[in-house]
């Protein structure tokens, strides 16, 4: 079966299929209720068992008693700070940039506020102790379900942290109509930790909420804010006719109309930035479901959530109030749930002359409420496609036949080595190229690059499974390929003498790649501790520092520098360099951490040791009672 075949065969599994499963089950008519519970109620959160699970569910009124407002910073970003980054110590390592920058996770400002003061309440204690060991549904109605999906977030880094905290057995999340939580970097922790499928946010086809934070809200004209406001303090009290205790502010059809393109252009522009790597602050993270009256379809990936959060809000006019919008979950909940019953498609029409594949399209198309005249129809069947086709474990597997492609490359830089140790060492044999195996050595050291800078690429946009970096194989391999290949990326840098123009290896020259491996290791703790814990009997294969040469050439910089320096200050620091790298190396010797090319007559460690040993004694020879050379090289 060729991967056409199988991609037409499974795909649209992922989408369609798995909305009308979810669909099917009564979880989310049982979660509803529990909103509308915890809404009508004067409490933060109501607790409910129902069988073996326990649901727990916030009302989405609790912003009416934000002091900030709409425009004041109720909806800003803000940095994990060190009150709140204990409690969420996973999320608080964050991630990196292409540059290798670190990026801060930012937090919605007002429920991580509302999240707080939760936290520090006694009803905070009892919510623990009634979920302990206990199957929880965590639910939660527009800015409710913030707070929910900040407490999943709470439980799940503290399961990290502490693997017997009293946590739940089995935890899922449920929002409906849930403005956005966090930004791009949250999105990739969630991703990285592989917490994605805990969270569900359930999502209509006109709720302003769930979008609302793709616009500037600093700008947005005062008679939105204002319905907006009313929005969230609004407490409704029936599933199948909810009516909003106060007075609701209807928008005259001009201004409604306004409000809705206001809505769709930042949508728009978002997702223009985002496939340019400049999103604003806020992205979609975990699955989300999109409801309409055809059906749900669902989906992770955040650029497509975010393509079809614009596809599905630009169909035809919405016929019902904004309001209604905001809480009909109820109602159109149990009209899915009708149609999957009773709705049945006797004339198949079209979808008799497609594939599999195309027809799990039509049908997660139909579902999301797009239909084929409606506006957008086209991009957002393209935007499904794309979506289904770029099946995570398909590209895993490619990159795993790739790979074993290129190991015969890895395999014959492996035997160059083990031609160059005895004499000179690969490292210096490569950097000065005089034989014609060192192009081909250069070729697939080339080739090898390409191979992990694309799968780094993959990685980046969310092309692999959200478990990649859990499996052991894509960690050892990444590491292994550093130990054999950076030295003679280090030696291409300095026969270049690309350190006198840009500076040394270690602080201007060394590949991203490199540095998101040594991040892969030291968080893979069972692969570095086991690698920390084992005595060598003998010299390692490989030497353990792969950076180990671009020390070699500061310190070689260092000593060359020492000889004329006249400067005591700068001759007190450059000394210390030198035996600091000395004191380090024996280290690594004592414990046989580097390869025996390290120790090859004619390489450059031990040129360097040698011109030391000469130094030390020309200048204790010359200097015999010189304070400086005495402090700083022990006496000799």
């Amino acid at each position: 079966m060729d991967s056409r075949t199988e991609v037409e065969g499974s795909m649209f599994e992922t989408s369609h299929v798995l909305g009308a499963l979810l669909a099917s089950s009564p979880l989310l008519a049982q979660a509803w209720t529990r909103c509308l519970r915890a809404n009508a109620g004067s409490a933060s959160f109501v607790i409910d068992r129902s069988g073996d699970a326990v649901f727990v569910a916030f009302s989405g009124a609790q912003a009416a008693a934000s002091p900030s407002g709409l425009g004041g910073g109720f909806f800003e970003p803000v940095p994990l700070c060190s009150g709140t980054h204990e409690l969420f110590a996973p999320l608080g390592r964050g991630e990196e940039d292409d540059g290798g920058k670190p990026q801060p996770v930012l937090l919605q400002a007002d429920a991580l506020r509302l999240f707080m003061s939760l936290y520090h309440t006694s009803e905070f204690q009892l919510l623990i102790s009634e979920t302990q060991n206990k199957s929880v549904v965590l639910t939660g109605h527009s800015v409710g379900g913030c707070v929910a999906t900040l407490l999943g977030l709470y439980f799940l880094c503290s399961s990290f942290v502490q693997p017997n905290a009293p946590m739940p057995a089995s935890l899922l999340c449920i929002t409906f109509g849930s403005p956005l939580i966090g930004n791009e970097t949250l999105s990739r922790v969630i991703l990285r930790e592989r917490w994605g499928g805990r969270f569900c946010n359930v999502v209509t086809q006109h709720d302003i909420m769930p979008r609302l934070l793709f616009c500037p809200l600093n700008s947005m004209p005062n008679q939105f804010t204002t319905l907006i406001h009313n929005l969230m303090q609004s407490r409704y009290t029936s599933m199948h006719n909810p009516q909003c205790s106060k007075s609701k502010s209807h928008l005259p059809d001009d201004q409604k109309v306004e409000l809705y393109q206001y809505i769709s252009a930042h949508i728009s522009e978002a997702a223009v930035a985002e496939q340019k790597q400049h999103m604003g602050p806020y992205r979609p993270f975990g699955n989300y479901a999109f409801c309409s009256t055809e059906g749900v379809v669902c989906m992770s990936d955040p650029l497509t959530v975010l393509k079809m959060l614009h596809l599905t809000f630009i169909t035809s006019d919405a016929s019902r109030s904004i309001e209604e919008q905001h809480v009909s979950y109820g109602d159109l909940i149990s009209k899915i749930s009708e149609n999957l019953q009773f709705k049945k498609r006797l004339d198949f029409g079209e979808y008799e002359t497609k594939s599999n594949y195309s027809m799990g399209v039509s049908l997660a198309l139909e579902a999301s409420g797009i239909g084929v005249q409606d506006t957008g129809a086209m991009e957002a069947r393209e935007w499904l496609e794309l979506s289904m086709c770029q099946c995570p474990k398909q590209n895993s597997a490619s990159l795993a036949i790739k790979l074993a492609k290129v190991t015969p490359r890895r395999a014959q830089i492996e035997w160059y080595k083990a031609l160059c140790d005895d004499d000179m060492g690969y490292y210096d044999c490569f950097k000065l190229r005089k034989a014609k195996r060192d192009g081909k050595v250069n070729l697939n050291r080339i080739k090898l690059g390409q191979f992990w800078n694309e799968l780094l690429s993959m990685l980046q946009d969310n092309k692999l499974p959200h478990d990649f970096l859990k499996r052991d194989k894509w960690v050892n391999a990444a590491q292994f390929y550093k130990l054999l290949v950076e030295p003679l990326d280090i030696a291409e840098y300095y026969r270049c003498q690309l350190h006198k123009t840009r500076g040394h290896y270690l602080s201007h020259g060394r590949e991203r790649r490199y540095v998101v491996f040594d991040k892969w290791w030291n968080e893979d703790k069972e692969s570095s501790k086991k690698a920390a814990d084992r005595k060598r009997s003998k010299f390692a294969g490989l030497t353990q520092d792969s950076c180990f040469w671009a020390k070699v050439e500061e310190a070689r910089e260092c000593l060359k520098n020492a000889c004329g320096e006249k400067n005591p200050t700068k001759l007190v620091e450059l000394w210390q360099n030198i035996n600091g790298f000395e004191s380090y190396v024996n280290g690594l010797i004592e414990r046989k951490e580097v390869s025996i090319d390290v120790l090859a007559p004619r390489s450059s460690y031990s040129l360097w040791v040698n011109e030391l040993k000469e130094m030390k004694l020309k200048q204790a020879r010359s200097l015999p009672s010189s304070s400086v050379l005495v402090g700083v090289t022990g006496g000799m």
